[in-house]
């Protein structure tokens, strides 16, 4: 009786030892698949990316110098700024002031939104999810930015304030900047401390500036509502930690909220509109796989079995200009005819 006992449990010690081991292979096996999948994805869409690049690499590279030249004239107008009393302030009142320790509050929340951003534009890269070429969104994205901070250069050199921050105030080392000793230490803008205690670059607030393109870009081109909630109730809680921490005054949070959306909302009007990555013709950028292709041609023959014609949703756009009329597919409008009065 032992001995049986004993066989079915090295049977099934057996069938379990050989399940496991099927499960780990198995395991392995899609892990494997699904890495595969992953690189030939990353890899499709470098290739892509690299050839829009190509394409608008003197957008990016005007962009970003641009960022340089913002932070030129924020630290030239350090050499202008003279302390004196904060003057009145609405959100000064309402707000407690959060103190020197605690103004790190504030700046955590801006590099959490900054990252946030940053990752969310190339997650094309790795997610099968695609609506947007992560070249195209920094283009859009450096244009809001440029024409937002040329704006406040000309708005902190009109008027320069007393300024609320800590650093900023009578009796401060850093409040005032002494005269430089050549051009170069200026055109170096004492980068990162310069930027960091800088004074004087007030109206209006650099921060929100970029908040408030990032929450409007996703607004615009992200997917998930959820996190559109949550990028706007973020902006509230960076403006009220902007004055609370005393970096800036209420008019300066409350300017760059309303011209940032009209920035935004003007400048893309300019701009061509993005090409949508759910169409076919945006696909075609992309390289095919098998499987895609394969469904492709599986959709071609069932419209010509159907008496359906292929038609590429490129094509579909309003035809040539004729006498005055613009001729369509299917509706071609003679304009000589009317006028022979036929």
């Amino acid at each position: 009786m032992e001995v049986v006992v004993n066989g079915f449990n090295n049977i099934n010690n057996n069938l379990s030892n050989k399940n496991n081991n099927n499960k780990k292979n198995n395991m392995s096996f899609y892990i494997g698949r699904e890495a595969s999948k992953l690189w030939k994805r990353f890899c499709a869409e470098t290739t892509t990316e690299i050839n829009l690049l190509a394409e608008n690499w003197k957008y990016l590279l005007a962009g970003v110098f641009f960022q340089y030249i913002h932070g030129l004239a924020a630290h030239g107008v350090h050499y202008l700024h003279r302390p004196g009393p904060t003057l009145q302030d609405l959100g000064f009142m309402l707000l407690p002031e959060l103190g020197q320790d605690k103004a790190y509050i504030s700046e955590s929340l801006f590099s959490f939104i900054f990252l946030s951003f940053v990752l969310w534009t190339f997650h094309p890269f790795i997610f099968k999810s695609k609506k947007i070429y992560t070249v195209h969104i920094w283009c859009r994205v450096l244009s809001f930015l440029v024409a937002s901070q040329a704006l406040r250069i000309v708005t902190f050199y009109a008027t320069q304030l007393p300024g609320p921050n800590y650093h900023c105030r009578e009796g401060s080392k850093l409040a005032r900047l002494p005269h430089p000793d050549s051009v170069l230490e200026v055109l170096l803008i004492n980068f990162p401390r310069g930027v960091i205690y800088g004074c004087g670059d007030l109206i209006f607030s650099s921060h929100m500036i970029f908040t408030l393109v990032f929450v409007l870009t996703y607004h615009r081109y992200g997917t998930k509502r959820c996190i559109k909630q949550l990028g706007w109730f973020l902006a509230v809680c960076q403006s009220l930690l902007i004055v609370a921490s005393r970096k800036h005054y209420s008019v300066d949070v409350v300017v760059a909220w309303y011209t940032v959306n009209l920035v935004v909302f003007f400048v893309e009007k300019k701009l061509p509109e993005l090409p949508d990555r759910t169409n076919i013709a945006a696909t075609m950028l992309l390289p095919l796989s098998t499987k895609d292709k394969d469904e492709r041609a599986k959709e071609e023959n069932h419209k010509l079995l159907n008496g359906n014609s292929i038609v590429d949703p490129a094509d579909w756009r309003q035809r040539t200009q004729v006498n005055g009329k613009i001729l369509e597919d299917g509706h071609a409008h003679h304009a000589d005819t009317a006028m022979n009065g036929a």
